[in-house]
């Protein structure tokens, strides 16, 4: 499989209301694919379809809570349904979990963060598996953090929920492998999202400065330029790969 092309494939992006699940779906469409548009905000995953529409694309949206089995088992069936098969999944769905370990709340913030962020990957992959068995070219990309790579103070839930994401991928890589099923984690550094967006300018532009080889956060776009190229069928040979975006953070000493 050397086709540089997924027109015509099916996507299911999760979180894809905002951010880098929004880049990735709107691209994805621009490339020809049928996008399965799903958010926990069905007003956001609707408007982010019909913005594809609009635009010429093929998109369609659910309402998703990755933190409901049940509601992954049967948005997964519909998808599959409504195109014919789904071949390409994007685990992208995240939320932000910063604790101190010696809060009161700490242990309801694990758990939020390792159902969003790390269970509900595995769940929605299960979900998937017989309909990417039947696939040309399956893909399944992860998306972890840099935060999985080198962590921050106070966001231990964050960081163990990520950092099994690239756990999780490495383990399905080898397991899914003779199947040609490929399985990757790409880990966004500093990227502009909603879950940035309330940082001052002033901040980002200090941290961009002082931790990114290229001196500034990234654009949501430039994430989902790397999903694209690792669901492409000519990836057939990368799997159980784990992929900074991070603008030179990870690689940066000082």
């Amino acid at each position: 499989m050397t086709s540089r092309s997924i027109k015509g494939s099916v996507a299911l992006v999760t979180g894809a209301a905002g951010g880098m699940g929004r880049a990735t779906a709107e691209l994805f469409a621009a490339e020809g694919a049928h996008v399965a548009v799903t958010d926990v905000s069905e007003a956001g995953a609707r408007a982010v379809a019909d913005a594809i529409e609009a635009a010429g694309g093929s998109a369609e949206a659910w309402a998703l809570d990755v933190s409901d089995p049940r509601a992954i088992r049967e948005v997964v069936a519909a998808i599959a349904a409504r195109f014919g098969g789904l071949d390409i999944v994007v685990n992208n769905a995240g939320i932000s979990a910063f604790s101190p370990i010696d809060s009161e709340d700490y242990d309801d913030i694990w758990n939020r963060a390792v159902g969003v962020l790390l269970t509900a990957h595995q769940r929605i992959i299960r979900a998937a598996l017989p309909h990417l068995r039947r696939s040309q070219a399956p893909r399944i990309v992860n998306i972890a953090s840099t935060e999985a790579l080198g962590a921050t103070s106070r966001d231990s839930p964050y960081a163990a929920a990520k950092a099994g994401v690239t756990g999780l991928t490495r383990a399905l890589a080898v397991e899914l492998g003779p199947e040609g099923i490929t399985v990757n984690c790409i880990c966004p550094g500093p990227i502009l999202t909603g879950m940035t967006e309330g940082l001052p300018e002033a901040d980002r532009q200090t941290f961009a400065r002082r931790r990114t080889a290229l001196r500034r956060y990234g654009a949501p776009e430039e994430v989902a330029h790397m999903t694209l190229s690792l669901c492409l069928p000519a990836a057939s040979y990368v799997t159980g790969a784990t992929i900074p975006v991070d603008g030179g953070l990870m690689a940066r000493n000082a």
